[in-house]
């Protein structure tokens, strides 16, 4: 059999288009989108059966608070893990791997026979699901980039569409009597084979790691130090919100605000569904407006509505107040992960790590905090920590701004210079600036092409 002369140059051509097609910008967006949803299924899940699973195990209110410690255990050490192997390894791989020992992890609840293996089994669920919240925002943030459009809030969006639907289908689960056992074997099993599609579908994205290590990077500059400090406290600040509404929403409700079973879930259930609104249409509304304007007049809505909910107590007052302040910080740490990729593009992984670890932080400790509040000055003035997080989160918005920063020939985001305007650095970008750009040959039109933007190159 003869071979034809073209076989070769068809299937060189066949590898690029294939090359091509994986990293274009969006072409694996519905595959992320998947991982989003299924890290808030399967952990949802699990917490409408934790009064079934107390009283199957026998386990006193204490004990079941250690166990509960044994998520942030194991997800605490594993985020900075996850980061620095993001960053050696890249985000694709590190949420293939996470994402099916995620969803297998859930069915270790169900070999639980103790506090022991209780703990242990929600230690690797947390360890899991820390890596996977690591590896999946920071490959968000490299689609992001790589596609010039904000998409941050909505892959969030699709969590919180995935945690009610988790939150349905373990209440649901419990109404029909079945066993928790049984749900979380069931779980493990479809969110398994929901993933390898899932993980199957991601591409590539630009890992933009300098070349070159002539300049300072985001981990030796000290102004790049403290800005990730800072936005780590704007993290905190919009999660330990999250949190405290959370655990404490449905408790002002029925003990403080004196509303019934049916007013008091209402509370929850519209703050959720206001947070996954919010979340969806963020990124349409964070490129119009600009992220810092959004954080900002988000975080003042949430001061104004909590400060509300706590001045005026009554079910009709409090359960709108608990959606406004749902969305009010919807796209808030969205878009404070989002900014952090794009400001640290040479370790995004560590960067974004430093920031989810701080924030899950929060989101674990502010529930107790404000129960330590509660018994010395009453849940209605502990809550009176929302407005003033509110505050300061809305303070310290300004650093999501990036006029002062762009991108240096190194890959660190240097000063910018504020004189010249948009259209003059573009004009700079697309002329020709040295001689080689103007002979004639392939070296001056690859040169040209170089000093082109993006869009046109």
């Amino acid at each position: 059999m003869r071979i034809r002369p073209e076989a070769p140059a068809a299937r060189r051509a066949s590898r690029r288009r294939r090359r091509d097609r994986e990293h274009r910008p969006g072409s694996g967006r519905w595959g992320l989108y998947a991982v989003f949803f299924l890290n808030g299924t399967v952990l949802a899940s699990w917490a409408p059966r934790i009064p079934q699973v107390k009283a199957d195990l026998h386990l006193s209110d204490g004990q079941l608070g250690i166990a509960l410690l044994g998520v942030a255990l194991g997800s605490v050490p594993a985020m900075p893990a996850a980061g620095v192997l993001v960053n050696r390894f890249g985000s694709r791989l590190v949420t293939r791997v996470a994402l099916p020992i995620y969803a297998s992890a859930v069915a270790l609840l169900a070999l639980a026979d103790g506090l022991i293996s209780l703990t242990l089994g929600l230690a690797v669920l947390g360890a899991a699901v820390g890596a996977l919240d690591v590896a999946m925002n920071t490959h968000a943030v490299d689609g992001e980039r790589d596609a010039e459009r904000p998409h941050m809030s909505s892959f969030h969006g699709l969590y919180s569409a995935g945690a009610l639907t988790g939150a349905l289908i373990g209440t649901v689960a419990a109404a029909a009597g079945v066993r928790p056992a049984t749900q979380f074997v069931v779980t493990a099993a479809v969110a398994l084979t929901a993933s390898a599609p899932a993980v199957a579908a991601l591409r590539p994205a630009v890992h933009h790691v300098p070349k070159a290590r002539t300049e300072p990077t985001s981990r030796t500059r000290p102004g790049l130090r403290g800005r990730l400090l800072g936005l780590s406290l704007l993290g905190l600040c919009v999660l330990l919100i999250e949190g405290v509404v959370t655990d404490w929403g449905t408790v002002y409700l029925a003990d403080s605000v004196h509303a019934g079973p049916g007013v008091s879930g209402a509370g929850y259930t519209v703050f959720a569904l206001a947070m996954t609104l919010g979340r969806l249409s963020g990124d349409r509304v964070a490129a119009r407006f600009g992220p810092v304007r959004v954080v900002r007049l988000g975080a003042l809505a949430t001061g104004s509505a909590a400060a509300l909910a706590i001045a005026a107590p009554h079910p009709w007052v409090v359960v709108p107040a608990f959606a406004a302040v749902g969305l009010g910080i919807a796209s808030s740490f969205p878009l404070v992960v989002g900014g952090v990729g794009r400001q640290y593009p040479d370790t995004p992984g560590p960067a974004v790590a430093t920031v989810s670890t701080t924030g899950y932080l929060a989101f674990l400790a502010g529930p107790p905090l404000v129960g330590f509040l509660a018994g010395h000055i009453t849940l209605r003035f502990a809550l009176l920590l929302l407005p003033l997080l509110a505050v300061v989160a809305a303070s310290l918005s300004g650093l999501l701004s990036e006029n002062r920063t762009s991108r240096s020939p190194g890959g660190v985001r240097g000063v910018r210079d504020s004189r010249k305007t948009p259209t003059v650095r573009r004009r700079e970008e697309t002329s020709p600036t040295t001689a080689s750009a103007t002979r004639p040959g392939r070296a001056g039109r690859r040169h040209h092409r170089e000093h082109l933007p993006p869009r046109l190159a």
